[in-house]
């Protein structure tokens, strides 16, 4: 349910009752406050043949959209009216000195007990395009996320080169035939890698391709010579995904709430957390064609190998629809290369409107290797060798504590984490070479990484092969990066500055894929203060631990501090 205004008290109260029963808006001059009441309850669906009950919000999956413009705020009232604590997280909303309202459980909050609310402030600053919110405890994001979309301030619009005639969310989705909370419950339990997804969505449906699924495929309706407005989420659980249409070349214009330059592609990669903002111009003889979604998955481990379609169906035309719409030709599931080289298209549009600030004087460094690795438990547990799963960043598998990391820190709570997540690995070693075993078992803690405000920042994420190579898609909480460069192999940390970065004119993203066995730098200016989660979006490695906290201090004015307590925080399990 959705309820927006740009003013909610004194003589307007009378008006609010009809503004919220007839979903208008009202905008003051400068940014407007919308209100959406978010109902967390178990729902019945039918996919592959079989029915099962699970969460979601509204009853709807994917969930509803919110929608707002550059520089609103709104206020998501969110009713967990399900069995289990739950937490609900803006992905890619900076919320610049709010880190109380992000959502990653027991990070900067703890669950919203079931049978309770919570309402988050949720406020957007610069972003502008597409983003998402979904649930952050566990594996409830399975079921639980929906789109966000930010409109350009009034008066403005979209710096595309076509103006789109109209515009599509497009959700990439998991499928489990199974108790999303029960799998990785067990996993967990047993140290075994958790059951894959039984099928990949579109817009919450598997398409042509699985059983049962035909007359449920989710069809984009399309005129003759019109322009539409893709806004491509990955919510996948553990894919990263090539997406294409048939016939068709897209305009990639935009991604995690940034302009890109336009570029024209037969098909794009787009990683768990990432959005794209694509064009499609329906300029092709009039008919049906699948959009589809296949996996890449450069990687030795088990992963979902199937593929989901939707169909583009022209409204215009006289034509007898075929038997089957043409296929997109996408890249085999392993096509590293392909992944690579359209990462190497996307930079930012960086034009007189759109102007971006790459930072060049770095005065804070950090090295971080990334790994999936295992922890022994004497031949008890159902991973390799009777080896628990488990991944890490340099070398630590981050364990989540019972009391929210922002709590802790606010109060000065002793005992719930540590201060010293190194700013390198603790031994360098041929990080994408023979590894052997030497670093297969990681340490175990709850650390954070402190920085000054106003620090400017330079992670390098280093791939490793330790147990299993992969494209790792980290995200970073409360800020968006300029991805200034990636490449293959060890970072070298005098040559690649020189030969292998864009200081001009890089992307600016809050998710990424460390490439398989490589590195990829990023930069920001920490001006956010706040805690901070930073994880892998492929959900079994967050959950293994691969994952830390990035705490940005205080600066030296209120201006600049982060915002007090607010008086209702959900409570956490333990004192």
């Amino acid at each position: 349910m959705r309820r927006s205004m740009g003013a909610n008290r004194g003589l307007i109260f009378a008006f609010l009752c009809f503004v919220v029963l007839h979903g208008w808006a009202l905008y003051s001059a400068e940014a407007a406050v919308h209100y959406y009441d978010f109902i967390l309850e178990e729902s019945n669906f039918t996919r592959l043949c079989s029915n099962k009950s699970m969460l979601t919000v509204n009853g709807t999956f994917p969930g509803p959209v919110i929608r707002v413009q550059r520089g609103d705020t709104a206020y998501v009232n969110v009713h967990n009216q399900g069995e289990y604590g739950v937490t609900i997280h803006w992905h890619g909303v900076k919320q610049p000195r709010n880190p109380w309202y992000d959502g990653p459980e027991n990070i900067t909050q703890c669950p919203i007990p079931a049978g309770t609310n919570f309402t988050y402030e949720v406020i957007f600053s610069d972003e502008e395009g597409t983003l998402w919110w979904h649930a952050h405890s566990d594996w409830t994001r399975a079921t639980v996320h929906g789109a966000i979309v930010i409109s350009p301030p009034t008066g403005t619009d979209y710096p595309f080169p076509i103006k789109p005639d109209a515009e599509e969310v497009i959700i990439l989705g998991s499928w489990f035939k199974g108790d999303v909370m029960g799998i990785i419950e067990n996993a967990l339990a047993t140290g075994a890698a958790p059951n894959l997804s039984d099928a990949l969505t579109i817009n919450g449906q598997p398409g042509d391709l699985y059983e049962c699924s035909r007359d449920s495929t989710f069809r984009l309706l399309v005129e003759s010579g019109k322009t539409y407005l893709l806004r491509i989420i990955n919510a996948v659980m553990n894919e990263e995904m090539f997406f294409g249409i048939a016939g068709h070349n897209i305009t990639v214009v935009g991604m995690d709430g940034a302009y890109l330059k336009p570029v024209s592609v037969e098909h794009i990669m787009i990683t768990p957390g990432q959005t794209m903002d694509v064009l499609l111009t329906a300029d092709q003889t009039p008919s049906h064609y699948y959009m589809a979604g296949s996996p890449f998955a450069d990687s030795f481990a088990p992963f979902d190998r199937s593929t989901t379609t939707a169909i583009v169906q022209y409204t215009t035309g006289n034509y007898t629809p075929p038997p089957m719409p043409a296929s997109p030709s996408l890249p085999a599931y392993n096509d590293r290369d392909a992944a690579e080289n359209y990462m190497g298209l996307l930079r930012s549009l960086a034009d007189d409107e759109h102007p971006i600030n790459v930072p060049k004087n770095v005065t804070t460094s950090l090295y971080i290797t990334v790994s999936v690795n295992q922890i022994d438990c004497n031949g008890t547990c159902g991973g390799p060798d009777g080896n628990r799963f488990a991944a890490s960043l340099n070398n630590i598998s981050f364990v989540t504590p019972n009391v929210d990391i922002l709590e802790a820190y606010y109060h000065n709570l002793p005992g719930i984490f540590e201060r010293d997540f190194p700013a390198e690995p603790p031994f360098y070693f041929n990080f994408t070479g023979d590894v052997g075993e030497n670093t297969l078992y990681p340490s175990v803690g709850t650390k954070a990484r402190l920085i000054d405000f106003n620090e400017t920042v330079e992670i390098v994420f280093q791939g490793t092969n330790v147990a299993n190579a992969d494209n790792h898609p980290l995200h970073v909480h409360g800020y968006s990066f300029y991805l200034v460069g990636f490449g293959r192999g060890n970072f070298n940390n005098e040559t690649d500055p020189i030969n292998n970065y864009n200081l001009e004119d890089p992307p600016l993203v809050n998710t990424f894929g460390i490439p398989k066995s490589g590195w990829v730098a990023l930069r920001f200016v920490a001006d956010n203060p706040g805690v901070w989660f930073i994880h892998c979006h492929l959900e079994r490695h967050s959950s293994w631990g691969m994952d830390t906290v990035l705490i940005v201090k205080n600066g030296t004015t209120g201006a600049t501090s982060m915002r007090t307590r607010p008086n209702y925080m959900p409570p956490c399990s333990a004192p």
